[in-house]
């Protein structure tokens, strides 16, 4: 049966307005979703616009490529110790607005470890403020409820920090107590000043290895020692930020220097003791191995304002200074050499007062008379500034080059091409140049009109040492990487030979004679042979009126094999100046430690002494090191083996060491009469005791008697003699 038409029509009249409502809703469905994300388009371009931008900027930096920072070489001794590295080193804050975690009375009284405990010990650690004054620290901070107060002045170690995180109210972690703590580097000095000036320095802001060598060997090899940056990238996994280095760093060469701690700290005691009693503006000392021109030990001490003695600029190295009568062995060389005088050769210097046109001449003894005949020889002996200038006026005084001529063929002014830069250069009137007068070449004669740096003598009177090869300077032996050579440095020969071997032996014995019979007597020593030559020169200013001097002792030892030279140099002392008794007395002072620490004593070749005592004179203290000297003696021994302390006591008769047991009880004062200062501290501290302690030998006297109570934070006083 056939469906009418109307029907039909009727049915897709409905199909066709479905079909069209539903066209409808998609075509609003998408306009309301190009509606929305127009909407969200411009939200974010001009609504939250600032905000994303922000947080790309912040993605993009986290993204970013860093820097990673090389570690910056060493500088080493010559025997492989730190001179100067670079440490981690932290400044320690307390986050006192941290939470709620910690208020004021569960800090100060509720915590069993409270503010008491943690001032006692970082007074104890830090040392630098009392208990009371750190609990008043303290306390103020938590007043203040600062977020980055800070606990100390002082910067820590590593380990320092991994102690102090274990204090009491520290150990309960950073968001418990609000103690945190910034990391810094710093490049420090692990002999502290000793050749301070010559190991330098770097820019104060050092942070990275962008930072720059400032002074001495630290600029000079700057490059090397700051090694090559690494970079690294955040990658992003999971939802967290990694950092993955794609150029690792390259750690910066390490630079072995010529420096011997031993040596350099005999210097620079003997130099600061001297100092401290003659109160010079300027002090210097250099000790150089004569074989290989090495620099063993080198001093500069400025006398700041409020008379403390410091590092303060290189002046071994750059100062220019007159050099007063070391400089008439130089004189003398030329003179030999081109035959204006022979050793045994008289000359009257007269009653010490001679004047070459209107330049009156002295000796030191001219208000005593003078030296009167002297032979070429005593003159240099004696540091006659009257003979010296006959001399040369004889020689040289219608040819004055041939003078200047002389002194630059001895290597006198010979560029050391020294390796610290700003280093000086020796400077001296010349004929025809502006300053040159009538009166140049008689007072260059006791060293006037010319000035030059100390190491510049030095290097002179090392090639005198030397055979008469004139050898450069040199600072530092290897460059090293992970502790393998890269670079070893050689000595440099700058003059072959500054005179005949004829000239230069007769030098070498005037040298030794002025020690001995001359002027330079005060640097004599029973220990040693040493040779060398005393320097005053006068500080005149341009009114003609002399405000001071500088004195100077230049010479080497052991005089008959040289091995090192030496120089000691001071600007302006206080006092009467005298270059031996001022300068020469630290040149043996030196030469003598240095060349008794060098000597090698081969006991068992030595025969016993008839008189000795068979049986030695023990201090009591701890019994396995008392056994293990003693048997290492053949010194025969018995008793108190388990315990940890004995009283020792000889037995002449048993030629033995009796050892008594010493009894050590808790809470009780130790007995430590006759110990030596380690043992009875060590015994004593072991108790909870501080201590105090004067003298030296074995202890003669303790303040609290042995077997009293221990009371807690007690200080014992006990006195050593010997």
């Amino acid at each position: 049966m056939k469906t009418p038409p109307e029907n039909e029509e009727s049915k897709n009249a409905v199909s066709k307005t479905n079909i069209l409502f539903r066209y409808a809703v998609i075509v609003l469905g998408l306009f309301l979703v190009v509606a929305g994300i127009l909407f969200c388009l411009f939200k974010i371009s001009y609504v939250d616009g600032d905000r994303w931008v922000r947080t790309w900027q912040k993605q993009q930096a986290q993204m970013a490529e860093k820097i990673i920072s090389p570690n910056r070489g060493n500088i080493l001794s010559e025997d492989g110790k730190l001179m100067s590295t670079s440490m981690r080193v932290y400044d320690l804050y307390i986050d006192f607005k941290l939470g709620n975690s910690f208020p004021e009375d569960s800090f100060l009284h509720s915590r069993k470890d409270g503010i008491d405990s943690l001032a006692h010990y970082l007074s104890k650690k830090l040392r630098d403020r009392s208990v009371e004054g750190y609990k008043t620290h303290l306390k103020n901070g938590l007043k203040s409820k600062s977020t980055a107060f800070k606990v100390t002045s002082q910067r820590v170690s590593y380990l320092d920090l991994k102690e102090i995180r274990k204090y009491p109210f520290f150990r309960f972690g950073r968001y418990a107590s609000g103690f945190y703590d910034v990391e810094y580097v710093e490049r420090r000095k692990l002999f502290g000043p000793l050749a301070g000036r010559t190991i330098g320095d770097i820019d104060e802001n050092y942070r990275d290895y962008l930072s720059k060598g400032a002074k001495g060997i630290e600029l000079r090899y700057d490059s090397l020692l700051r090694g090559e940056p690494g970079r690294s990238r955040n990658v992003r996994i999971g939802r967290g930020l990694t950092s993955v280095s794609f150029e690792d760093p390259v750690d910066g060469y390490d630079v072995v220097t010529t420096i011997d701690t031993q040596i350099q700290d005999i210097v620079d005691k003997a130099l600061r003791d001297k100092a401290r009693e003659l109160r010079p503006q300027e002090a210097v000392a250099i000790v150089m191995e004569v074989k290989t021109g090495e620099i063993k030990a080198i001093t500069n001490l400025i006398r700041m304002p409020g008379g403390a003695y410091y590092e303060a600029e290189n002046r071994a190295v750059n100062g220019l200074y007159e050099p007063g009568s070391t400089f008439k062995t130089a004189v003398m060389m030329v003179a030999l050499e081109d035959g204006a005088c022979t050793p045994d050769q008289l000359l009257d210097t007269g009653n010490g007062l001679y004047r070459y046109r209107n330049l009156p001449i002295r000796d030191h003894n001219f208000n005593r008379g003078g030296y009167g005949v002297l032979s070429v020889e005593q003159i240099l002996w004696n540091s006659s500034n009257v003979g010296m200038a006959k001399i040369v006026l004889s020689g040289y005084e219608n040819n004055p080059q041939k003078f200047i001529t002389g002194l630059e063929r001895i290597g006198i002014f010979t560029d050391l091409d020294l390796e610290i830069i700003g280093a000086g250069r020796p400077r001296m009137s010349m004929p025809g140049e502006a300053g040159w007068s009538e009166q140049s070449l008689p007072r260059m004669s006791y060293g006037a009109e010319v000035q030059m740096p100390p190491i510049y003598t030095l290097a002179f009177y090392n090639a005198i040492a030397n055979r008469g090869e004139m050898i450069r300077p040199i600072f530092t032996r290897e460059i090293q990487r992970d502790g393998k050579s890269v670079e070893r440095f050689k000595t440099k020969t700058l003059v072959r030979t500054i005179c005949s071997d004829n000239t230069l032996k007769i030098i070498q014995s005037m040298l030794a004679n002025t020690v001995e019979k001359g002027m330079g007597n005060a640097a004599y020593s029973h220990v040693v042979p040493i040779a060398g030559k005393t320097g005053t020169a006068q500080l005149i200013n341009r009114s003609g009126v002399v405000y001071g001097h500088n004195v100077s002792f230049c010479g080497y030892f052991p005089a008959d094999k040289p091995q090192y030279a030496c120089i000691i140099f001071m600007h302006r002392p206080e006092g009467n100046p005298s270059g031996g008794l001022m300068c020469g007395t630290v040149f043996r002072t030196i030469a003598e430690k240095i060349y008794s620490s060098q000597s090698k004593i081969i006991v068992r070749s030595m025969t016993p002494d008839s008189t000795r005592i068979s049986v030695p004179e023990v201090k009591n203290g701890n019994t396995k090191s008392l056994a293990y000297v003693l048997n290492r003696l053949d010194v025969k021994n018995e008793g108190a083996a388990k315990t940890e302390y004995a009283l020792a006591k000889q037995n002449m008769t048993a030629q033995s060491i009796e050892m008594k047991e010493i009894n050590i009880q808790d809470n009780l004062v130790p007995g430590v009469i006759g110990m030596g200062a380690k043992d009875a501290v060590f015994a004593l501290e072991k108790c909870g005791l501080n201590v105090r302690l004067s003298g030296r030998g074995k202890v003669e006297f303790q303040s609290a008697p042995p077997g009293s109570r221990i009371t807690r934070g007690q200080t014992i006083t006990i006195t050593l003699k010997n």
